[in-house]
């Protein structure tokens, strides 16, 4: 196998265990470098794999059914493999003061759903970056965090 065919296999990994509905938090000892950094409009850049673990249980614990997956065909070139996603969760759990632009307060029970593309810089078989841009309005209209005009 070529770099960038090992490089789709690990990030399809990393999209399917650590975004996906089964979520498996050793997948970021196994696949993130030590000081990754994971950066989304919707949120703080978080730095790290104690970070980066920490971020995502506080997003599942609030959003218990959080899901993401493939819209297309991963494609790679050197160190860098693109994605395009969809996915979302519904808000049934504790309050959740991530978002950039404001909090919920416990279970809600609104729902988003959202797409976006996501560039993955990867060395030496580790995940480095993972940089996305996200239909974030969209998720924070579903949430009632910012209202359309």
């Amino acid at each position: 196998m070529s770099k960038e065919d090992d490089n789709k296999a690990t990030v399809g990994r990393w999209f399917t265990e650590f975004w996906g509905s089964a979520y498996n938090p050793s997948v970021v000892d196994e696949l993130a470098a030590p000081d990754m950094l994971l950066q989304y409009s919707l949120h703080e850049p978080r730095r790290g794999r104690a970070d980066i673990k920490a971020f995502m249980g506080d997003f599942r614990a609030a959003f218990p059914d959080l899901a993401f997956a493939g819209a297309a065909e991963l494609i790679a070139e050197g160190d860098y493999v693109v994605g395009r996603w969809v996915g979302g969760g519904t808000h049934t759990g504790p309050a959740f003061s991530d978002f950039l632009i404001g909090s919920l307060p416990a279970a809600t029970g609104r729902a988003m759903r959202f797409t976006g593309t996501t560039v993955l810089r990867l060395k030496d078989g580790k995940i480095v970056e993972e940089l996305g841009l996200d239909d974030g309005v969209s998720a924070l209209q579903q949430l009632g965090l910012i209202k359309a005009v």
